[in-house]
């Protein structure tokens, strides 16, 4: 039989049409481990050379874009994986609801998604959970969280009450990872003159600053902010931890 990657596998959910309402664009470069550090999520309608390595999120595919992502980001490439092929998996993903959750909540507070580049339809809380000052641009994403986004490609054999979306069910340990990112939102949210549609993104760059030369600092002076965000991606060490049997039960990676 002829081996199919994972990148053959997003070709079944990437649409080759222009996209309208994208949430992000993401790259998938190649479908090896060294490829790995390519693979990001960043502004909807991004410019990218490598045509065919890249495709708009929207609320049809968000659940598999996730998928592929997390997969290629919750195991660390090593000398001794790093030309370890990432594969088409198994049909059996679509029935673990639990596995597509944990995947979207790491995409959702791992991506690189930037307010400055337009609408941020990434936060994950409402305008009351963070005490925000205005309303948000987008709640897109605690619509989805929600059920109130219909995915229009569902398929038509389905019952319109089988349709019909219901709220995600997290993990405990996808739970963890949303209250820690809470906690952070929040505290970004009492300073002065925030900006009210911050991205995760924004709220690292506020508190981390840049450097001389532009780029984003590793640390913070401030302790609080330091302690929240060790919080959140220790959390986030969990949940993919949690994910890694599951790419091998559906054979995204062959052991």
């Amino acid at each position: 039989d002829l081996v199919k990657f994972i990148n053959d596998w997003v070709k079944t959910f990437r649409y080759a049409k222009a996209v309208k309402n994208s949430i992000a664009t993401i790259t998938g470069v190649g479908s090896d481990f060294q490829h790995n550090n390519t693979v990001c999520i960043e502004e909807a309608y991004k410019r990218i050379a490598a045509d065919n390595h890249h495709w708009q999120i929207t609320k049809n595919n968000l659940i598999e874009s996730s998928i592929y992502y997390s997969v290629r980001k919750s195991i660390e490439p090593t000398w001794l994986n790093d030309r370890d092929l990432f594969l088409f998996p198994t049909e059996d993903w679509k029935e673990d609801k639990e596995f597509q959750n944990d995947c979207l909540t790491v995409v959702i507070f791992s991506n690189y998604i930037q307010s400055k580049y337009g609408t941020n339809h990434w936060i994950p809380f409402t305008e009351q959970e963070v005490d925000s000052r205005e309303k948000f641009e987008s709640n897109f994403m605690t619509d989805f969280i929600n059920g109130k986004l219909q995915n229009e490609e569902t398929n038509t054999l389905f019952t319109e009450e089988e349709q019909r979306a219901k709220p995600l069910e997290f993990s405990e340990e996808a739970k963890e990872v949303f209250n820690a990112g809470r906690e952070l939102w929040k505290y970004y949210h009492k300073q002065p003159g925030c900006n009210v549609n911050a991205s995760l993104y924004d709220i690292r760059e506020h508190f981390q600053g840049r450097n001389e030369k532009g780029k984003m600092n590793n640390k913070s002076d401030d302790e609080t902010y330091t302690e929240l965000i060790s919080n959140l991606r220790n959390k986030l060490k969990i949940l993919q931890a949690k994910i890694v049997p599951k790419i091998y039960e559906y054979e995204f990676l062959k052991k």
